[in-house]
């Protein structure tokens, strides 16, 4: 079983809470609301102002290979928050991510939600309500977010040896366990 693979299995427990906690289910029957979106928004910042600096430091070996400056999303999602008149604010508690791998299975969480937001942007885009959302952290890889998710999942399931597979999953059950909490 690849990291990749080892990963998806352990934190579908988190990814079912995180779909609740954002009521993803009204976002495919069309009932999602504009406020919905920007609780998304609004999380996903928190989440990204407190992970992303310390995530890219210690992943600093793999910046190439990761093409970590095509990943930064904060400066993204910030635009988000200002086209939809969000405060920008602190979260209550912090990010302690101890290890490179740690931080890669941080960053999985995150490339993960990259990816689901893709879908997310593509189906509220046709959601009356939504006309004069620009979408920039979920659009964020427009046509390329397939082969950014393949690059990290293969780097990911390259870099990293079995036994450090639970330090990998510590790294993303911290920043699931962040998002989830940080409201």
């Amino acid at each position: 079983m690849t990291v990749s693979e080892y990963l998806k299995q352990n934190t579908a427990v988190y990814h079912d809470a995180a779909e609740k906690l954002f009521n993803s289910g009204k976002i495919f029957n069309k009932t999602f609301t504009l406020e919905d979106y920007k609780k998304i928004i609004h999380t996903n910042y928190l989440m990204l102002l407190h992970s992303e600096d310390k995530i890219f430091h210690k992943l600093d070996r793999y910046s190439e290979k990761l093409q970590l400056n095509n990943r930064k999303k904060l400066p993204l999602i910030e635009k988000d928050l200002k086209s939809l008149l969000l405060e920008k604010t602190a979260a209550g508690h912090e990010l302690e991510l101890l290890s490179h791998h740690e931080a890669l299975g941080a960053m999985y969480v995150i490339e993960g939600s990259t990816l689901g937001g893709n879908v997310i942007a593509k189906q509220l885009s046709r959601t009356e309500g939504f006309d004069d959302v620009t979408f920039n952290f979920f659009g964020c890889y427009h046509e390329n977010t397939g082969a950014m998710w393949k690059n990290f999942k293969e780097t990911l399931d390259a870099e990293v040896h079995e036994n450090k597979y639970d330090e990998v999953l510590s790294g993303a059950k911290k920043l699931y366990t962040f998002l989830l909490n940080v409201n």
